[in-house]
């Protein structure tokens, strides 16, 4: 993958400063040959920055690299301000953002690993004894007690959050019950897919401008051209070098793909980085054992760029598109793609027959079941998942015409419900 311009990464960890709330007051450029191991960038250039921060009166510095505990303590010392790097940054936008307690452990562990090597830094405060009973061991200091009931913290979030995995893991058992296809939305944050998932499932999820708008998964039904019903499932944005820590936080969200029939992967066509966004989210897939699935590329924000310069080509511009995106992630030239306007639903119509195409053929049957009048269950899986033509009732039964997806009715027939 490409190098990312200076500018352009510094254009990224600006949204992502307004973001979490700040306001740009300079920004700084500096190129040299290898970082410096105390301060990352030099004396001279820490100099310059105590300057910018003193004349700005300015309460944060914010770093496009990954800061040792070393190189932040040495430049707090010197800034007088808060110094805080990239992955800091990601991490204090996604506590933010989380709202479910599964998005809120996600994201404490994240922070733990992140701290607990960086405790060194916090000042002298951190290296005297501790006080109370239970802190007082043979030379252990109030940095070795910190550094263990982080570790036990850790332990129990990790516990926790196995528990939740096993809990998705139910809800998709309970899914596979009744054969669903499922859908999972994925993309470069701020590509729109939670408009996409919205526009698609008519639901309500929150959409900003912001990075990272929504974090916590959202899984609802989409009715095909078919008349098929699928799950969509809207996942966290991926962005360039997203903090380890947070991919493995994620991992339970993350499995949502792993378990998807299709990737829908959302590119904001409009932006100049879209070709280094859709390689840098088939890395991601990939690094999460998501490269095999098949996937739709949707070129969303369509209504953005200059008129025509899609529809003129019709399918040979989208195909061109889709090549150029796709040279160098590493997927297959030949994935289809789909322009859309998810804000304004133009091409939407497209891509559900595209989906509807690309989805393993679970075919609309029409079958007749004869149901016991107590068996309001089965009754409310036709009602759900196909459409009931007729139901007659008689002193012990329930004659019912419907037509469902094939696979349910296999099921159906396997338990005996399906008349002859």
């Amino acid at each position: 993958m490409a190098a990312v311009p200076v500018e352009e990464s510094l254009d990224e960890l600006a949204e992502l400063a307004i973001s979490a709330g700040a306001e740009i007051v300079e920004r700084l450029v500096q190129s040299r040959d290898a970082p410096d191991a105390a301060t990352l960038v030099g004396r001279g250039k820490v100099q310059e920055l105590a300057e910018a921060a003193r004349s700005g009166s300015v309460d944060v510095a914010v770093f496009d690299h990954d800061l040792s505990p070393t190189q932040q303590r040495n430049l707090e010392k010197a800034l007088d301000c808060k110094v805080i790097d990239r992955t800091q940054l990601i991490l204090d936008i996604f506590a933010s953002r989380a709202h479910t307690r599964e998005g809120r452990l996600q994201v404490e562990l994240a922070q733990l690993n992140y701290l607990r090597p960086r405790l060194a830094g916090h000042g002298v405060e951190m290296s005297r004894l501790g006080g109370g009973i239970g802190t007082r061991g043979p030379g252990e200091t109030k940095l070795e007690t910190d550094r263990r009931q982080i570790g036990r913290r850790i332990k129990k979030i990790e516990d926790d959050l196995e528990g939740v995995r096993a809990g998705r893991a139910l809800h998709r058992r309970r899914r596979s019950a009744v054969p669903l296809a499922t859908l999972a939305l994925a993309g470069y944050t701020n590509a729109g897919k939670s408009t996409l998932f919205n526009r698609l499932a008519d639901a309500s999820v929150l959409t900003d401008a912001r990075m990272f708008a929504t974090l916590d998964p959202t899984v609802r039904p989409i009715t095909l051209p078919s008349r098929r019903r699928v799950l969509a499932s809207d996942t966290v944005g991926f962005i360039r070098n997203l903090p380890t820590t947070l991919v493995k936080a994620f991992r339970a969200t993350l499995e949502e793909v792993c378990e998807a029939a299709l990737v829908l992967h959302v590119v904001d066509i409009s932006s100049a980085s879209a070709e280094a966004h859709t390689a840098h989210v088939g890395k991601v897939l990939a690094e999460i054992g998501a490269a095999g699935i098949p996937r739709i590329l949707v070129l969303n924000k369509m209504d953005r760029l200059p008129a025509g310069e899609l529809e003129a080509g019709g399918d040979r511009g989208e195909e061109m598109v889709a090549r150029r995106l796709l040279s160098g992630s590493g997927v297959a030239t030949d994935t289809p793609a789909v322009a859309i306007s998810a804000l304004s639903g133009a091409g939407i119509p497209r891509l559900l027959r595209v989906i509807d195409e690309a989805l393993p053929l679970d075919p609309v049957v029409r079958a007749s079941f004869r149901l016991r009048l107590g068996d309001g269950a089965t009754l409310a899986l036709l009602h759900q998942y196909g459409r009931v033509l007729e139901a007659r009732y008689g002193e012990q039964w329930c004659y019912v015409e419907a037509e469902i997806p094939e696979s349910l009715q296999r099921r159906l027939a396997g338990s005996g419900l399906q008349k002859g």
